[in-house]
């Protein structure tokens, strides 16, 4: 089992020598094989909640756990994409998708055959001697998700890794995305502030309120994409056209607009109605 549980989270930062609770109790899980985004307002703690999964953060108080074990540190169980690709330039495409190999220390001929399947599933075939700066954003973004998948992780941790692409690659690449997850499917953790892009991808989306970061509701989008037969249409405004699809949407719009007015709300009281 590869499922991620965060029982009663509390994030606390200091800055200036004070406290800012960024988190505020959030419990929610990923289970087995489940795809699971959070959508929520500008520091809400949506990149916190994916770094304290990956090991790179902790919590002040409450667990978070992957495969029943508590996060300690990263580990090899866990990949993560973030929205920089994070290439070495001085690699090529297949070097850089072999560098975590080189660390399980694999033969040649077992690393070989695994990134040519990554070459392959991501359509990267004949970039194979490429560098980054000769690839576009979302070749690059290919390249750092076989990087990630060739390791054989139980757990992916996206965030937000089409937020630097333009918007009709986003596009192709959210398409890519669902392929890859039904050929080599994994427990996903996804990042975004795009709710068109959580609700298409996603099982469930967990939405947050501003900060202090809490769950205002979680969204269950699987029974309603097996009821409504999405999976039948291989374009991503075929889908995004359903009215079911845009019932979701709208819902969760509502609720992100409504943080959002409250946070507004907020500032005006505690500036005596003078915003910059």
């Amino acid at each position: 089992m590869s499922d991620i549980v965060f029982a009663d989270v509390s994030r606390v930062f200091q800055r200036d020598g004070k406290d800012f609770l960024t988190l505020d109790r959030i419990a929610f899980d990923v289970r087995d094989r489940e795809f699971v985004a959070i959508v929520g307002p500008s520091g809400c703690g949506k990149t916190t909640c994916l770094r304290m999964a990956a090991g790179l953060e902790f919590p002040t108080s409450g667990r978070v756990s992957v495969g029943g074990k508590p996060v300690s540190e990263p580990g090899p169980d866990r990949a993560v994409v973030f929205q920089q690709f994070a290439l070495f330039p001085w690699k090529t495409v297949h070097e850089n998708i072999d560098f975590g190999l080189r660390s399980k220390g694999l033969a040649d001929a077992a690393r070989r055959e695994r990134i040519a399947k990554q070459v392959e599933l991501m359509g990267l075939q004949g970039y194979e001697s490429a560098y980054p700066h000769q690839l576009s954003g979302g070749m690059q973004q290919r390249v750092a998700i076989a990087r990630s998948y060739v390791l054989d992780p139980d757990v992916l941790l996206m965030d937000e890794p089409f937020g630097a692409l333009d918007a009709q690659t986003r596009i192709v690449m959210q398409e890519e995305l669902i392929q890859l997850s039904r050929v080599n499917p994994r427990t996903v953790l996804f990042i975004t502030h795009a709710v068109d892009e959580a609700v298409y991808l996603a099982d469930r989306v967990v939405v947050m309120t501003r900060r202090p970061g809490r769950i205002r509701e979680i969204v269950d989008v699987a029974p309603v994409r097996k009821a409504e037969g999405w999976d039948r249409f291989d374009r991503t405004e075929e889908v995004m056209d359903q009215e079911s699809f845009v019932h979701l949407r709208t819902h969760i719009w509502r609720m992100l607009r409504s943080e959002q007015q409250t946070d507004e709300a907020a500032t005006l009281s505690t500036t005596g109605g003078i915003t910059s």
